[in-house]
């Protein structure tokens, strides 16, 4: 089973493959690129787990920032990330 630290896990690894298929020239020249296509890929890593509105607003925004720059934003959503996942459960 799938816990909630995986999926927050694996929210990270997608954000991290969207960015690295980004690059600035895809708005411009695929009419049919969606940014907020990759984010909700992105977010449906966390489907089933209970975040709130705000929250959710928020990692919209941050996964955006990361996958449009990622130097300059990883640190935010991985902050981010570490406050809503809960505490590892000692094996």
């Amino acid at each position: 089973m799938t816990t909630t630290q995986d999926q927050f896990d694996d929210l990270l690894g997608r954000a991290a493959l969207a960015a690295l298929f980004y690059y600035p020239e895809i708005v411009v020249e695929d009419e049919a690129y969606d940014l907020q296509a990759d984010v909700t890929f992105c977010l449906e890593a966390l489907e089933g787990i209970d975040v709130d509105d705000d929250a959710r607003a928020e990692l919209r925004m941050l996964v955006g920032l990361v996958i449009t720059n990622p130097t300059a934003h990883r640190h935010d959503l991985v902050d981010f990330t570490i406050e809503l996942a809960p505490p590892q459960a000692d094996d």
